[in-house]
């Protein structure tokens, strides 16, 4: 059986910053495998990938809108995938999620709509208040 789990979420004022975490077991393959990502959602709007990372970790993508402030990491050792954000602006307020399996093309993975994926959890709520 498949497990997503998030964790990190927190409310903190405009300028604070966060640490994401991921741990995801019971995959067909090893974390290692795969090619990871976040996404995030706010109610009513449609969910947008934020970053996404390759197996080897040495190629990454973010929206535009974190770029600079959000960093994306995995230690495949630990089977975690983690998400330093940075500078936090109300507009990052949303529920984040991790995503296993990332499929497609990773510039357009956090361009619009977040892109394909296999699997993710129930997700860790980040709100920045100003």
């Amino acid at each position: 059986q498949v497990q997503v789990v998030e964790s990190g979420g927190d409310s903190v004022q405009t300028g604070g910053s966060l640490t994401l975490s991921c741990t995801a077991t019971g995959m067909t393959f090893s974390f290692k495998d795969y090619d990871v990502g976040w996404f995030r959602q706010v109610p009513g709007k449609e969910r947008e990938g934020v970053s996404c990372i390759s197996v080897d970790g040495v190629t990454d993508y973010y929206r535009d809108s974190v770029k600079g402030r959000f960093t994306i990491r995995r230690d495949n050792a630990k089977d975690t995938l983690f998400l330093q954000m940075n500078n936090l602006k109300p507009d990052d307020t949303a529920m984040y999620f991790c995503a296993i399996d990332v499929f497609g093309n990773f510039r357009d993975w956090v361009r619009g709509p977040v892109g394909g994926f296999r699997y993710s959890g129930q997700g860790t709520q980040v709100t920045v208040s100003s």
